[in-house]
């Protein structure tokens, strides 16, 4: 029998707590005033449909919006602010739910995070703006793309999100996790007392460079989890999945933006291959595999995908 590490019942219960282990910035409940990451900057709040939204408002020009994936936060999009800003209005909004902002008690339907997110626009005077999503972000843009093509300039979809989540996704760990039927509750607990410890785990799965992994990058993913109303906003976004299969995927096609594909050549998550059956559903839209980069290639790769970004925005 081997006795390293827990039980193999415990095992099986982490894997359900993977959702909201991916980002952070303070652990505190309170916006902090400044973002901590490259550079600081200010945290700026706004209100949307009841919810406070926490962003950051970087540079001038026209305005970019980058939108983290599930479980995420605005930390994802770090590298990204000084290299953009010169060019443009660089916008990183935690989504509702997540990060700094508020967790309301909603279902985390599609519809929902797209009327959030074009509320989110309104509320920042912004009637149209470029869309860069990562992973379930992807799924928020395209689903903005498709709802109010007038509000989207150009796309960029950054490791995600396909038609047939669950049956693209290689992770057998992320296979797990959507498929759980644990109560918010007994997530709460597992995290309560193993959270510190599938982080690294969690991480290992979303960067291919390891040596990425400092003890503060997992430090604030292990912060993050703490957040009042994490844990139910993650799980009712999962129970969710099902809308986008039966809504927004089946439309991939109609898409008729400018659109750039990004991923990651290392993705463990999604494998390129999901990324080239997107390029080649949205009419016209390039791709680009990003070499040594796992799920998140914009915080992994950041000089390759801010080159690309740049290059393609300018086009």
């Amino acid at each position: 029998m081997n006795n390293a590490g827990p039980p193999a019942q415990c095992v099986r219960f982490f894997l359900i707590l993977f959702p909201i282990l991916l980002a952070a910035c303070a652990s505190s409940s309170e916006i902090p005033p400044w973002f901590d990451g490259l550079l600081r900057q200010p945290v700026h709040t706004v209100t949307v449909n009841g919810a406070r939204i926490a962003y950051l408002d970087a540079g001038g020009g026209p305005p970019v919006i980058l939108i983290h994936g599930f479980g995420g936060s605005m930390w994802q999009w770090e590298y990204q602010q000084s290299a953009l800003a010169p060019y443009y209005r660089v916008i990183t909004p935690d989504l509702p739910g997540s990060g700094l902002s508020d967790k309301p008690e909603i279902a985390y339907t599609p519809d929902e995070m797209v009327a959030s997110l074009r509320g989110f626009m309104d509320a920042l005077g912004i009637q149209k703006a470029v869309l860069v999503g990562n992973s379930m972000g992807a799924g928020l843009a395209i689903g903005m793309a498709l709802a109010h093509p007038d509000r989207v300039d150009r796309l960029v979809l950054i490791g995600g999100l396909p038609k047939g989540v669950r049956e693209k996704l290689a992770s057998p760990l992320f296979k797990r996790a959507i498929d759980t039927s644990a109560p918010v509750w007994l997530i709460r607990f597992g995290n309560w007392l193993f959270g510190r410890w599938v982080t690294g785990d969690v991480l290992k799965e979303i960067v291919h460079d390891h040596s990425r992994l400092t003890q503060s990058v997992i430090d604030r993913s292990v912060q993050n989890r703490k957040r009042p109303g994490l844990i139910r906003a993650v799980m009712a976004t999962t129970r969710s999945l099902p809308l986008w299969e039966q809504g927004f995927a089946l439309r991939i096609g109609e898409i008729n933006h400018p659109t750039l594909v990004i991923w990651g050549a290392e993705d463990k998550v999604f494998p390129p291959e999901v990324g080239h059956e997107i390029q080649r559903t949205i009419k016209g839209a390039s791709f680009a595999l990003v070499p040594k980069a796992g799920h998140i290639p914009q915080w992994e790769q950041p000089e390759i995908v801010n080159s690309l970004l740049i290059t393609f925005l300018k086009s």
